[in-house]
């Protein structure tokens, strides 16, 4: 039973690599390509506007995504964020917001993206006549899983609290006095968030927004 257990982690753990790893960097070059366009060339003068990994990874954010994908149900992972620099803006808190939302968007097309790749390889090789062979069936669970991961990505970084994109998108949308209150939070963000994944009590928040999401696209693929 223990090895099983063991064998099926690390099972994830390849399958999610790769989903894991676009949807971080997408997320993040979605990020310095929507503040190019609002007037920030900050993350293109830095060349992060590549999918290369290289130039996004993060030590602690990539073995978070080990560590969750071989303890808990809720695999999650981080990339080095972009720099942002606001003073290019005309408008600070709109064009803040609109940047914050550039990633969790992207994660949700990104999902999109493998539902489609799963359509696709349903389609152009039967699941009924090639179920069974090693490579076509880790195919099926890594697009399968590419779904989720991203959907994870996206609902996760839109919690409303900072320094998470859902922060910084709720601060622009507050009136400003209570927008300068709000963003003060941002100190006590990051060790509210680490009480609320140790306590596991957005777990049963998340994991609705994650599943409802995933039945959507595969419906909207024609694999529901």
């Amino acid at each position: 039973m223990f090895e099983t257990d063991i064998a099926a982690k690390v099972k994830l753990l390849a399958a999610a690599f790769v989903p894991m790893l676009l949807g971080m960097v997408c997320h993040e070059v979605a990020h310095g390509w929507a503040a190019w366009k609002r007037g920030d060339p900050t993350a293109k003068m830095l060349g992060r506007l590549t999918l290369n990994p290289l130039p996004h990874l993060d030590v602690m954010g990539s073995l978070l995504f080990v560590f969750t994908a071989l303890t808990s149900p809720f695999i999650l992972g981080w990339a080095k964020p972009v720099p942002v620099n606001p003073r290019y803006f005309k408008s600070i808190r709109r064009d803040m917001a609109l940047v914050s939302v550039a990633g969790p968007l992207t994660n949700m097309l990104v999902a999109l993206g493998f539902a489609l790749c799963l359509r696709l390889l349903t389609l152009v090789l039967p699941v009924e006549l090639w179920g069974g062979n090693g490579v076509y069936d880790f195919f099926l669970y890594m697009f399968f899983i590419g779904i989720k991961v991203n959907f994870m990505l996206a609902w996760f970084n839109l919690i409303p609290i900072p320094p998470l994109d859902g922060g910084s998108i709720l601060a622009g949308i507050l009136p400003r006095s209570i927008s300068w209150h709000y963003q003060k939070m941002e100190r006590y963000g990051l060790l509210l968030l680490v009480v609320l994944l140790a306590t596991g009590v957005l777990f049963p928040v998340l994991s609705p927004l994650v599943q409802h999401s995933q039945a959507f696209v595969l419906w909207l693929v024609g694999l529901d």
